[in-house]
C-alpha cells in the first residue's frame, strides 16, 4: 500500500547537476522517471505540487510542470482537476516476488508463557492523563538532553516510592532511569567490571540465557549457583570466586520461593567479607498474596546492593522503563556507562510517570492487578485440582506464575510437545537451568516441572486450557 500523505504537500528529494550541461528539464524528467521505475516512488503515491518541488529544487515553477504534463503523456502520472499528482497505476516496476510465506502459526487455546502482565489491563487512559499533564507543565529546559541519570522529577518521585514501598535506602542522587531490567543489569555488570571484578554469579534455576549474554557482553563470566527452598545457596556461593551475584530475593524466578532471613542476611555477609555487590532484581515484589510484604535487600546494605526495577510487570513492557538505585561508590561509573549508552531515557515518559505516582493512580493499578491476579491464581489451582489432581503447585505466594510438579516419570518436552498438538502452550522448567536439563542434575530423581504463567490469560482460558491437558500432567497412570 501506498502511503497516503495527508495535509501540506509531501517533500520529494529531486537532485539536478547545473554543471552537467544536461538541460534541467531532462534531468528532473529522468529523476523521476527512475524513481517511478524503481518503485521509490510507488502506484497511486501522491507529488509535490509543483510550486513546492520547484522551491525546494531552486527551479522554476513552469519547468516542473512541463515535466509532469510530460510524464502524464507518457502514462507515469495521473492528474485530475482539483487533485493531487499521483503516480499512475502499472507505471512502477514489479515488485519483488515475495519471499517464502511461513506456516501460520495456530491459534493457541491457552498459553502458559510466563513474565508477561495482563496487557488487556494497562492503563491507558491514566497514561495519557499522566502524558498531558506532563506535557501541559513541561519546563523548556526539560527537553534539552538534560541528566544521563533521568529527570530529576522522576528520580525524587521515585526515590520516595520506593523508600516508602520497598523500604530502600532511596536517594534521587544514586537513582539512574533506564530502559528496562535488561539495560540496568548491562549497566551494573559494566561497572563493576570497571573495578575488578572477573565473574559474576546467578541464581540456577533462573534466567541463565539473559545473564549470560549480559555477562559476556561486560567481559564477565558467569557462575550458576543453585537455589533450594530457602532461595540462593550462600554457602555454594562462597565457594566460587564471583565477586557479584543477581538475585531475585523478593519472589525468586522462576521457582517462587523467598530468600528465607538467614540468607538475606548470609548474603549480605558474603558480600561485605568479599568485598562484593548483589544486583537486586526486585521481581513481583508488588504482586503478593498470602505472606508480608518483604523489604528490599538494599535497604539493609546500600553499599553493597544495586537494586534493579522496572514498570514491565506493574504496568507494561512496551513501556521501556526501569532504574537501578546504586551504591554510593558505583553511582558516578553507572552514570558514565548510561551516558555513552543513549545520553539518558525520554524526558516525556519519565515525567508521565512521576505524575502517575504522585497523583497515587500508580498504587491504585496496582492494588486493582494484585485483585486480578490472585482471582486468576485462584482459577488455576481450582482447575488443576479438577483436572490433574495430585499435581503439587508451588510458587503461589507472589507474582503471577507457579511451577507444577510433573509426576515421576514424564517426560518433560514430550508433554510439551503433545500440549502444543491440543493447542495449549507450556513450557518447562528446564529453559530455566544452567545445564537445560528436565532435573536439577543429571540422574536426579526430582521430577520434571512446568513453570505456568498466568499474568496475560484470562480465568475462561487458563481454565479451558487446564483442562485440555490435564491427562497429560497427570502422567502415566
Amino acid at each position: 500500500m501506498s502511503p497516503q500523505w495527508s495535509g501540506l504537500s509531501p517533500d520529494l528529494l529531486v537532485a539536478v547537476d547545473r554543471n552537467s550541461g544536461e538541460p534541467l528539464r531532462s534531468q528532473v524528467e529522468r529523476a523521476l522517471r527512475d524513481a517511478i521505475r524503481t518503485g521509490r516512488l510507488q502506484v497511486g503515491e501522491r507529488l509535490p505540487s509543483s510550486r513546492r518541488l520547484a522551491r525546494e529544487a531552486g527551479l522554476s515553477r513552469g519547468l516542473v510542470q512541463d515535466c509532469y504534463a510530460q510524464l502524464q503523456a507518457e502514462g507515469y502520472l495521473v492528474a485530475r482537476t482539483g487533485s493531487a499528482t499521483r503516480v499512475a497505476a502499472g507505471a512502477c516496476a514489479p515488485p519483488s516476488p515475495a519471499p517464502p510465506s511461513h506456516p501460520e502459526v495456530p491459534r493457541l487455546l491457552a498459553d502458559f508463557r510466563w513474565g508477561v502482565p495482563d496487557l488487556r489491563s494497562f492503563p491507558l487512559g491514566d497514561w495519557l492523563w499522566a502524558m498531558r499533564e506532563a506535557g501541559r507543565t513541561l519546563p523548556t529546559a526539560e527537553l534539552d538532553y538534560g541528566d544521563p541519570r533521568g529527570s530529576a522529577v522522576l528520580r525524587e518521585v521515585l526515590a520516595g516510592y520506593l523508600r516508602r514501598v520497598r523500604a530502600a535506602a532511596a536517594a534521587p542522587e544514586r537513582l539512574v532511569i533506564c530502559s528496562g531490567y535488561a539495560q540496568g543489569l548491562d549497566l551494573a555488570l559494566r561497572a563493576l567490571a570497571r573495578t575488578g571484578i572477573r565473574a559474576v554469579a546467578h541464581e540456577d534455576p533462573g534466567s541463565p540465557a539473559t545473564l549470560t549474554a549480559a555477562a559476556a557482553s561486560a567481559g564477565l563470566s558467569a557462575v550458576p549457583v543453585p537455589v533450594d527452598e530457602h532461595g540462593i545457596d550462600v554457602a555454594a556461593l562462597a565457594a566460587t570466586d564471583a565477586r557479584a551475584v543477581v538475585v531475585t530475593p523478593a519472589h525468586q524466578w522462576p521457582t517462587g520461593v523467598v530468600l528465607a532471613p538467614e540468607r538475606r542476611l548470609a548474603l549480605l555477609d558474603w558480600a561485605e567479607r568479599r568485598d562484593g555487590f548483589v544486583i537486586e532484581d526486585d521481581y513481583d515484589a508488588e504482586f503478593r498474596y498470602d505472606r508480608e510484604p518483604v523489604g528490599s535487600l538494599q535497604g539493609l546494605a546500600a553499599d553493597r546492593v544495586l537494586a534493579i526495577g522496572t514498570v514491565s510487570k506493574s504496568l507494561a513492557p512496551a513501556l521501556r522503563l526501569g532504574w537501578l538505585l546504586c551504591p554510593p561508590a558505583l553511582a558516578a561509573p553507572v552514570t558514565a556507562h548510561k551516558q555513552l549508552a543513549d545520553r539518558g531515557s525520554p524526558t516525556l515518559d519519565q515525567l508521565a510517570l512521576a505524575k502517575l505516582i504522585e497523583s497515587g493512580r500508580y498504587d491504585r493499578q496496582l492494588r486493582r492487578m494484585r485483585t486480578v491476579y490472585a482471582a486468576r491464581r485462584d482459577a488455576l489451582v481450582a482447575a488443576l485440582a479438577a483436572h490433574a489432581p495430585g499435581v503439587a503447585v508451588t510458587g503461589l505466594a507472589a507474582g503471577f506464575h507457579a511451577v507444577a510438579h510433573l509426576a515421576p516419570g514424564t517426560d518433560e518436552q514430550t508433554l510439551i510437545a503433545v500440549a502444543r498438538t491440543r493447542s495449549v502452550g507450556l513450557h518447562g522448567m528446564s529453559a530455566c537451568r544452567s545445564t537445560g536439563a528436565t532435573t536439577p542434575a543429571q540422574g536426579a530423581t526430582t521430577p520434571a516441572q512446568l513453570v505456568l504463567g498466568f499474568g496475560d490469560l484470562g480465568e475462561r482460558a487458563l481454565t479451558a486450557g487446564i483442562a485440555a491437558v490435564g491427562d497429560l500432567l497427570r502422567g502415566p497412570d
